[in-house]
């Protein structure tokens, strides 16, 4: 089906341009969200009626666009999650976890507007755009750590792959424990064992 579109979509065209899209894409995204309308004859003369209405609104929308970028841009989201010693999130971070971090900052952001294109599972410091309107897009920072202050210590670059650090306490630990135990001495202390009686 061939649409006009009514607005800048990401990784399909500007405003004013006839593009061909899947029907299916046309009827339950592009038309139901008044984002483009058919490229009927009809259709093509009330777009050119109302161009600059939508070039206006277009230019409104957009300087309100980038007040909120200007805002959130270079912004670091910290989430919480449980996650196993080598670093693998129980779960995952996703769109709607990471929107509730941004409304519990104070910043209203929809969905459609994180562009994350798989699931975070890992802990540590990852870099994500936001579309904050389809020409206004800023990156931000999302921090995944198992605890705030490992999130800082993250944020600050310090190495916390606790792998390294466990190791380390259990060579300690061992070393700790040969020195207080003295293996050839519990030789010399322990006394044979009875002899057992023969029948």
């Amino acid at each position: 089906m061939e649409v006009i579109l009514l607005e800048r979509v990401n990784k399909l065209g500007q405003m004013g341009e006839v593009v061909k899209v899947r029907d299916g894409y046309a009827r339950n995204f592009l038309l139901k969200r008044g984002k483009a309308l058919r490229a009927t004859a009809d259709n093509r003369a009330k777009y050119d009626g109302m161009k600059a209405d939508l070039e206006a609104r277009n230019l409104a929308s957009k300087a309100e666009a980038s007040k909120v970028a200007e805002k959130i841009e270079g912004k670091n989201i910290i989430v919480i999650r449980q996650a196993s010693e080598a670093g693998q999130l129980f779960g995952s971070v996703n769109v709607r976890d990471i929107v509730i971090a941004f409304e519990a900052d104070g910043v209203s952001l929809a969905r459609p507007q994180i562009q994350l294109d798989a699931p975070i599972k890992t802990i540590g410091k990852h870099s994500i755009t936001v579309a904050v309107h389809p020409e206004v897009e800023v990156e931000i920072t999302v921090t995944v750590a198992r605890s705030q202050d490992e999130a800082e210590r993250i944020n600050r670059g310090e190495d916390i792959s606790t792998r390294n650090e466990d190791r380390d306490a259990a060579a300690e630990a061992i070393a700790a424990a040969g020195e207080f135990f003295d293996p050839e001495a519990q030789h010399d202390d322990v006394a044979p064992a009875p002899a057992e009686e023969e029948k």
